[in-house]
Parts: C-alpha cells; structure tokens; sequence
C-alpha cells in the first residue's frame, strides 16, 4: 500500500487550517496546467480564478519571472503545446456558458511566448471571432489539437480534423492536417482510407493510422522512407479483446504495442515493423493491471514510459531520467511525481507534476545538475492534505468468486460504521478512477461519509477476466458486483448498514436506479445524475448513448457488450429502471441536462413521468443547456450543494432512525 506522507507547509505554501467548503472543491482550479518549452528554458501555465478569465502564463525556468502570455477577454485559454521554443498554440473555451449555450467550437490560435505575433489559426462555428483577424486565412473550425506533443523544432504542427456524417453527430472521418503556425498554410496528410485515429512516432511525424469498418478495426503504418502506408494488422474491433494497440516508437524498425499474448493481462510488447510480429515476451506487464501507458521522448529518442498500475508512475531507460525521479521522490516522499522532460533540452529544468491521494496537483520544476526543487503552482492551494481522506484499494470477493478491485476512501479522522456513499463509475467499459485527489470522493469524504467505488465486471483496465464478465450484465452481475462490495464494507465494520446511500452519472445513474430496483434493503437513498433509463432507448430514433461515437460502434458493439433489441428483449425489460419504476420505494434526487447528446434528456423526462405516476419519493433538477457533465460552476455548486443536503437528511447527521 502507498503510504501516505504531506509536503511541507514550505513547499506548497499557504495551505487553509479550515475544512474547505463546497466552492473550494468544485471551483476551476487555480492552475491547470503547465507545459515545458523544447528548450526546457520556459513553462507555460494556464492559470484561473472565480473573478478573471482563463489565460496563459510564460515564465523563465530559472528565475520564475514572468516573460509573456496573454489573457482574453470573454473567453479562457484551454490547451496549451509549444510549437518551438518562441511560439505556442492554444483554443479557447467560455467556461461561463453550459455546453447547449456554447456556439462556437474551440478555436485555434498561435502567440508568440512574449505575446506577439498572435494569429487565429482556426475559425469558430458562428461568424464572430476574437479581434479583428478574420480577413487572414484560417481554417475551418473542425480543427483540433492533438493528445501529443510533437516534435517541436518547426513552425509546423498536426491538428486533427473530424468531418460528421450528414445531419447526425456520428464521426464518419478524423483527417490530419499539417499546419504552418505563422503563416496559417495548411496541407492534408493522404491516407488509404477513412481515419478515426492517428498517432505521430518519436520524430514527432504521423507514422500510425487506425481505421474502422464493419466492426473490425486496421493498424495501418507509414515508413518514413516510403512515405507509403500498409496495414500491418486487422482483427474485431469489439468484444473480446484479440488486437494490438499502438502505444509508441523505439526507432524506425520498432514499435511499442499492448497486446494480450499471455493470460489475462494486457503488457507492453515490442512490434517489428519490417515483418509485421510482435515480440511474445513482454517489454513491461503488471501483475493485477493491464498496461496502460504513453512514452517520454527527448531528443526524439525514447527516454521512458509513463504508466498507470494503482497509481502513476514512470519507468526510466535512460540513466539521468532514473536518477532524477529517484532524487525527487527523495525530496517528496509518499507521492506521486511524474516527470517531463523538454523535448530539446538546453538546460537542466525537468517539469514536476506532484499530488496525492490527499493533495491536489502541484507543479514543480526540477534543476537535475544542481538538485533544487521549487514550486510553481497549485490546483487548489486552499485544500488542505491533512484534511482530505485516504485512499486505497482493495479486493471483493463477488458471489460467483470473482475478485472485484474497490476503492475506499474514508475521513481523514477515520472511524468504524461509518455513513457511506457508493460512487458507481460511469462507461461503464472503462477504467472508474485511480489513485489521487478527486474533488467528489473527497467531498463526500470532508463531510465524514465513507466513499465505496467499485470497479464492477465490465471495467477495464484490470484483465480480460474482469472486462468480458461484464458483456450483456447491465442490472445483473454487474449489479450483484456493487451490492457484493456493499455488504463486504459492512461485514468489516466500514458502513453502518442503516445509512448507506448510492449514487452514479451515466451508466453510473442507471446502476444507481437499478441498485435501488434490485436491492431496496441495502440502500437507504439513491442519487442518479445523467442517467441511461432505458436500454432500448439506446437504440430508437431519439438519438443513443452512442450517438456522437462511430455508428459502427452502434451495429457491432453495442449488441455484444449490452444487449440485442430481439435476442435480449425480455432481460432489457427486466434491466429497465424505467419499465421497473413502479419498483423504486427509497428516496431518489435525479438530475439531467436538457441538451445531453450522450443520454439524451427523453430517458430523464420518462423516468420522471414513471415516477411520479408511482408517487415515488424523488427530487428532479433539469440543468437548462448543460449536456452530459456539469460545465459551469454555477451548475456544479447548485448540484453539489443539493447532494449535500440530500445525504445529510437521509444518512448524515440530519437523518432520521430508520
């Protein structure tokens, strides 16, 4: 288990002696993010408060002194990459407007680190810009950033661009443009067919194609000497999983893949790219987790790798890299440090992001010749580590046998029969959390509740095993899963069985109604937010939980991983919160956006009606222009503080006895 140490009062500075309320929590946090230049000379912060606008922040490596950025007026800064060591790009958000309001995409601009030279890149949906530089050339507005950073020793970067399908929100195509950041001259990189994702090598150029038609997916390749793409692997998109994942390069004759060649786990294997095979021996594989990780370049050459197990964490090829991590995991014992290195290092400075469990991110820099360490910023300074709970993972048995990973996090004061939350993951094939500071765990963890979030059967990130239990077990061992990890915190003493209460987004939501449709006697309330309440609607002309995801993903996926519309017809009507409504007897808080395109507001506005048909004992909010998440924090505050007055009245201390 990780153990759990604080930083120094000195060294992140001025933390609050007070519990932090509600804003504190869910405020945007006061910053972002940060970016090494190539040169390692400068970092780029994107910093915000509640009273101004997201902006940008240069500042010199070495004396900390601000160099240049830029702030807009009416909108915030969103991602940040450097272009070279003189010129950054960014988008812009409006974090002031839900996501319905928000009628322009993000945007894409160009600055120079000192400020200058700023130029629109890529246009917004609506005819309005920021300043006056719509009589230069730009692009459309379906232009976006890459996850990647490039090789950053050009004028040049790759964008990505997404063409929709006519008339629906279905991605037919994911282009790749080649973009001059000073001029605006863009030209599209050819492919062999339609695209939905590419990935750039160690040089920082586009080598990796992925494409998907009829439910099978093709790795495609392009060698830098021919310039011509081939596939060198094809296999079924869904299911079980029996393909290779692109994760990165060694050099021109080897890539880096996730594959599961041996048992249950997915590892990180070595691919000739001249015969196609992949190395049956694993470069890196964990014991309880599937690989899931991306490589640190510098010098376009591969330094290391950054993964995640029950936490982040790096593995270092190359010596200096090695030595560095150990000398600051020395100096910040206990926590997670994962370091950057510039992509064309001049100077010794190494970028730190630190946080754990109980401490919110704080971004450091770290001189790897002279040792010294010092901050730059942090996410949320008010929150004070030795106030937050811990957090760590443990393993439930579930009824049939299998072993379920379950994060727990109780008060930092600790104690026995606690009132407890379970927070169910949403996806609900993905990965529901790790180990670090969250802002709801935490929440519900400073108002003295025990936080339980199972990673429930059809979770990934865990093995096979784990994943392929949960096809088709919507409401069902998927259930049983949540329900087993319940009673095992209750048979150690962790949860006072009268006061427990269930609560989920998304699919989370769904197994929230359904937790409260299967299993009344365990949960005394139940919060659903955002929720699928009926997985036929999945399906139906109202759009689908899938809808701004590949349409093949709806023909191929959805009828293996939740259920067929005529094979599976009466195990989706006993699965249906909606159709079991009437079966809903504990008091209920739903919540919902009016413009959600992922769990579209039809599946709130029916469970509503059902319920109140049933006269069930339920609360529903309707977030006006907010889709599938709470955008603003306006929102966030408003339904945060209704969740606390919620658990306060049937488990906290305001709860009567049952």
């Amino acid at each position: 288990m990780i153990k759990h140490f604080l930083l120094s009062l000195a060294a992140v500075g001025g933390l609050a002696q007070a519990a932090p309320s509600l804003q504190q929590f869910f405020e945007p946090a006061h910053f972002k993010d940060a970016a090494i230049s190539p040169s390692g000379r400068y970092v780029a912060l994107r910093v915000g408060d509640n009273a101004l606008r997201d902006g940008m922040v240069v500042i010199d490596s070495e004396t900390q002194a601000v160099v240049g950025g830029t702030r807009l007026a009416g909108y915030d800064i969103g991602a940040i990459r450097w272009v070279n060591d003189n010129r950054l790009v960014y988008n812009v958000d409006d974090s002031k407007l839900t996501a319905g309001e928000t009628e322009f995409a993000p945007g894409l601009w160009a600055i120079n680190r000192d400020g200058t030279d700023k130029r629109q890149l890529a246009e917004h949906r609506i005819a309005y810009v920021i300043g006056s530089l719509i009589t230069r050339h730009v692009e459309p507005w379906n232009t976006f950033l890459m996850n990647e950073r490039g090789a950053q020793d050009s004028e040049f970067i790759y964008a990505r661009r997404p063409e929709w399908k006519e008339g629906s929100h279905v991605v037919e195509r994911i282009d790749l443009i080649k973009l001059n950041t000073s001029t605006g001259i863009s030209t599209t990189v050819n492919r062999p067919t339609a695209a939905q994702g590419w990935m750039l090598d160690h040089r920082g150029e586009p080598s990796i194609m992925v494409s998907l038609k009829d439910g099978k997916q093709t790795i495609h390749y392009r060698a830098p000497a021919s310039r011509e793409w081939r596939a060198l692997s094809t296999f079924t998109a869904y299911g079980k999983d029996d393909g290779i994942e692109p994760v990165g390069f060694i050099n021109d004759q080897q890539m880096l893949v996730k594959a599961r060649l041996k048992g249950d786990k997915a590892a990180l294997h070595t691919l000739d790219l001249v015969s196609g095979k992949v190395d049956p021996e694993p470069l890196v594989s964990l014991s309880d987790y599937d690989f899931t990780g991306s490589m640190v370049y510098s010098d376009k050459r591969l330094l290391g790798i950054h993964y995640l197990g029950e936490a982040r964490s790096s593995i270092w090829f190359d010596a200096g890299m090695k030595a560095a991590q150990a000398e600051v995991d020395k100096k910040l014992p206990g926590l997670v440090n994962i370091i950057t290195p510039p992509a064309v290092p001049e100077v010794p400075w190494l970028l730190v992001n630190s946080y754990s469990d109980r401490q919110p991110h704080t971004y450091l820099l770290f001189n790897s010749k002279t040792g010294q360490l010092k901050v730059v910023g942090a996410s949320h300074p008010d929150i004070n580590p030795a106030e937050m709970g811990n957090q760590e993972m443990v393993k439930v048995k579930a009824r049939d046998g299998m072993q379920i990973p379950v994060w727990l996090t109780v008060p930092a004061k600790g104690g026995k029969k606690l009132p407890m939350v379970v927070m169910v993951h949403g996806g609900p094939y993905v990965r529901g959390t790790e180990w670090g500071w969250d802002s709801d765990g935490q929440f519900l963890a400073s108002r003295g509740y025990a936080v339980l979030e199972p990673e429930y059967r059809g979770s990934t990130g865990y093995g096979l095993n784990l994943f392929a239990a949960g096809f088709k077990q919507w409401g069902l061992k998927m259930q049983d899963d949540i329900a087993d990890s319940v009673k095992w915190a209750v048979e150690k003493g962790i949860a006072d069985p009268d006061r427990i209460c269930i609560m989920g987004g998304s699919y989370g939501g769904y197994a929230t109604l359904m937790g409260l449709v299967n299993d009344p006697g365990l949960y005394r309330c139940g919060i659903s937010y955002l929720a699928v309440t009926d997985i036929p609607l999945l399906y139906d002309g109202s759009m689908s939980l899938l809808s701004d995801l590949p349409e093949d993903y709806k023909n191929y996926g959805v009828p293996v991983l939740v259920g067929d519309l005529e094979n599976d017809a009466a195990q989706l009507v006993a699965t249906s919160p909606l159709k079991q409504a009437a079966r809903i007897k504990r008091p209920l808080l739903m919540a919902h956006g009016s413009e959600d395109r992922r769990v579209p507001f039809v599946h709130f506005k029916k469970m509503r009606n059902a319920l109140e048909d049933a006269k069930a004992d339920a609360e529903f909010v309707e977030y006006v222009g907010e889709q599938h998440g709470w955008y603003t924090l306006q929102t966030r505050l408003d339904f945060w503080g209704r969740v606390e007055k919620f658990l306060d009245k049937h488990i906290g201390a305001g709860a009567k006895a049952k």
